[in-house]
């Protein structure tokens, strides 16, 4: 519930996805298109954040396919559901059960066929979206943002 204000922006807790995803004000993602250095950097920047999230997801919907699909749950309850399979997956790993490298490669695979919904209601909650990824990307070119 704490939330920083950067720039002249209330920043809001955010997941970090990849471009597959919508920009959503929750769902921070890259730029995509022609870059200037800027959004070059801010991309850079959110990749070294997101690839140790990244790497342990992708272990997470290797095990628990229910996170391969759409979820309709809130942004709210949506962390959630994912602390529950963390909390799930160190209880395997505690108790010696092996991770196939199969799971994984299946997890991508099925992940791949989903395309994302386009709505009305998605595409106004981008536009609020923007104006808070454009903060962190003037934040990111200063060395606090580092």
């Amino acid at each position: 519930d704490q939330k920083i204000t950067v720039g002249d922006v209330k920043m809001p807790i955010v997941i970090l996805g990849d471009p597959a995803y919508p920009l959503m004000p929750w769902l921070m993602k890259p730029y995509t298109g022609a870059l200037d250095s800027d959004k070059e950097l801010f991309n850079y920047r959110l990749s070294k954040c997101r690839m140790v999230v990244e790497c342990a997801f992708e272990r997470l919907k290797g095990c628990w396919r229910s996170l391969l699909t759409r979820s309709d749950l809130s942004e709210t309850n949506i962390p959630i559901v994912i602390a529950a399979c963390c909390v799930l997956h160190n209880l395997c790993e505690s108790k010696g059960e092996t991770f196939m490298a199969g799971w994984e490669v299946e997890a991508n695979r099925l992940a791949a066929d989903y395309t994302q919904p386009d709505t009305r209601a998605i595409r106004r909650a981008q536009r609020d979206a923007l104006h808070i990824r454009e903060a962190l990307k003037t934040s990111f070119q200063t060395d606090q943002g580092n």
